[in-house]
C-alpha cells in the first residue's frame, strides 16, 4: 500500500501499509509539547486506535530531538485554569497511548527530556539511537517533573527514577536501556531497521490478540497478584472463545500458518 499522509498544525500523520507514523513537527522548538500539539496527538491517536488496518503506531520527532518537553514560553504568567488544563491534556495524552488497541513505539534521537522523557516512558516501546539523552530537568528550573515521574518510576522503578527526577541530569543511551527506558539501542542510522523490525514482529500476530494482551497489561500490572490472576484468567478465557485464538491453535496443531480475521 502507499503511504499516505495527513498534515496538521504540530503534528505529521502518516500511513505506510500497517504502520501509523506521527512525527511532532515544531522543530524550531525541539518539539516542544504545547497545548496544541498535544491536543493534535490526541486527536491523531484516537483517529488511529479507531482504524482496525493499523497493526502499529510509532512517534517520532522532527529535527534535531525527540522533545524537549513541555513549551516553557507559554507557561509565563498564566492563571491556575491553564495550568490545570494544560496538565490534564497532558495526562490524557499519556493515558491515550495505554487505551488504543495499536502498541505504540517511540523512535528517539538527540534530547527527550521532561514530559519528552515522560512521552517515551508512557509509549508501549522504545527504540533509541546511541546518542540519545534523557532527563527530567524541571527540578533546576524550580518546576519539579511531577506528572513526567508517573510513567518513569514504573518503567524504571523507585530509586533510579528519584535519581533522574532529583538530580535533573541526563541520562545516555546505554544507561537508560539498562535500567528498562528504551527496549533497544542502535545507531542512528539503523534506527528505522530496528523500528520496523518490532512493527514487523507485531504485525504478524492477530490484531485482536494483540488488542487484547496490552489492555490486559495496564490492567494488570498495578494489581496485587491474586487480583491480577482474577483480572487474567477472566481475560484468557473469553480470549480462547475468538475466532482468532482458534485459527491460531489449530494452525500450530496442523503446522501452517494461520490466517487471521480480527474476530
Amino acid at each position: 500500500m502507499a503511504a499516505t499522509s495527513a498534515a496538521l498544525q504540530t503534528v505529521l500523520v502518516a500511513r505506510e501499509g500497517v504502520v501509523a507514523r506521527i512525527t511532532l513537527n515544531r522543530p524550531d522548538k525541539r518539539n516542544a509539547l504545547s497545548l496544541e500539539l498535544m491536543e493534535e496527538l490526541i486527536d491523531a491517536l484516537d483517529h488511529i486506535g479507531a482504524d482496525p488496518e493499523v497493526r502499529a503506531v510509532v512517534i517520532e520527532g522532527a529535527g534535531v530531538a525527540f522533545s524537549a518537553g513541555h513549551d516553557l514560553s507559554e507557561m509565563v504568567g498564566r492563571d491556575l485554569p491553564f495550568y490545570q488544563r494544560l496538565f490534564d491534556v497532558c495526562t490524557e495524552l499519556m493515558e491515550k497511548i495505554h487505551r488504543i488497541p495499536q502498541p505504540v513505539i517511540a523512535k528517539v534521537h538527540g534530547i527527550a527530556t521532561a514530559a519528552g522523557c515522560q512521552l517515551v516512558a508512557a509509549c508501549d516501546l522504545a527504540v533509541s539511537a546511541h546518542d540519545a539523552r534523557f532527563a527530567t530537568p524541571g527540578v533546576k528550573i524550580g518546576l519539579f517533573c511531577s506528572t513526567p515521574m508517573v510513567p518513569l518510576s514504573r518503567a524504571i522503578g523507585r530509586k533510579r527514577a528519584l535519581e533522574m527526577l532529583l538530580t535533573g541530569e541526563l541520562v545516555d543511551a546505554s544507561t537508560a536501556l539498562e535500567w528498562g527506558l528504551v527496549n533497544r539501542v542502535v545507531p542512528t542510522e539503523q534506527l528505522d531497521d530496528a523500528v520496523a523490525e518490532l512493527v514487523d514482529a507485531i504485525a504478524r500476530s492477530s490484531p485482536l490478540t494483540v488488542g487484547i494482551g496490552k489492555e490486559a497489561f495496564y490492567a494488570q500490572v498495578e494489581l496485587d497478584e491474586h487480583r491480577a490472576y482474577d483480572l487474567t484468567r477472566a481475560v484468557m478465557s473469553m480470549n480462547s472463545m475468538a475466532a482468532d485464538a482458534q485459527e491460531g491453535i489449530c494452525s500450530f496443531l496442523e503446522k501452517r500458518k494461520p490466517t487471521w480475521t480480527g474476530t
